[in-house]
């Protein structure tokens, strides 16, 4: 049995388009119906996501069997939480707030057995592996890691070009809510500045032959991101379609616009 080819990393190495979604949800109920969506990837959050390494690590089970491929994003640029959800079955890492090339070569390392990188090698024991039934996983392994950093403050684009330069990084997201806080236009991702950032942004990840990539449910707009280069773009969410959808259907019967507390109390 051999390590599965990571259809989401060739895609990006030959330059074609991958369409996701976000699952923020942390169940396996909504990662399965997502996954047979028709969607090319799917992002598991374990950083704003109710998740930990067994919602993660199930949530990888459901969508594996299908034809969408799984994103797994960290909560930090964290060594052993790399080596964790690889262990679990994780091929593509999405890592947050990665603002320079040094921690970019960090997480780089981090998804990497030795001598390319410093990943921890429990190979025989855990699923990535089949439990140590897939021969030479070990090695396969390395090839088939797909690092993804989001570059989501003014320190980082700053930094950009050098991140972009960094080897075993394979796609740089830009984060559209964190950029805007950074600039000083907190929840205001659509600002002018914000969104000529995001352009600029995109164009020189593409122009250093690495991947951009951003979550973006506003159509016109992730249609523009798609002009310009963006080669893995989230275009929805779990969370969102689900709030905005059932409070649409209950405004359609009951009136009024829903209630404005957000159920948090």
């Amino acid at each position: 049995m051999s390590v599965p080819k990571n259809r989401f990393k060739a895609a990006l190495a030959e330059g074609r388009l991958q369409i996701g979604f976000w699952q923020s949800l942390g169940t396996t109920i909504t990662a399965e119906i997502c996954a047979h969506a028709g969607f090319d990837w799917l992002l598991l959050d374990g950083e704003h996501g109710p998740n930990d390494l067994r919602s993660l690590r199930d949530q990888l089970m459901v969508v594996g069997p299908s034809k969408t491929s799984a994103v797994v994003r960290i909560a930090g640029a964290d060594v052993v939480a790399v080596k964790q959800v690889m262990d679990a079955g994780a091929q593509t890492i999405l890592v947050p707030i990665v603002d320079t090339a040094e921690e970019a070569a960090l997480m780089a390392a981090a998804m990497r057995y030795p001598p390319e990188g410093i990943r921890g090698n429990g190979a025989g024991v855990v699923r990535a592996s089949d439990y140590g039934r897939r021969a030479g996983y070990g090695k396969a392994a390395n090839a088939e890691a797909c690092l993804l950093v989001q570059a989501e403050t003014v320190t980082a684009l700053e930094n950009l070009d050098a991140i972009c330069a960094t080897e075993g990084v394979d796609g740089v997201f830009i984060g559209p809510a964190d950029l805007a806080t950074s600039m000083g236009h907190m929840e205001n991702p659509k600002h002018p500045e914000v969104q000529a950032a995001i352009e600029d942004a995109i164009v020189r990840i593409r122009k250093a032959g690495k991947a951009p990539g951003i979550l973006m449910a506003d159509e016109a707009l992730a249609r523009r991101y798609i002009e310009l280069g963006a080669l893995f773009v989230a275009v929805g969410s779990d969370v969102a379609m689900l709030a905005q959808g059932s409070r649409a259907l209950a405004a359609r019967y009951l009136g009024g616009e829903g209630d404005e507390s957000g159920g948090v109390y």
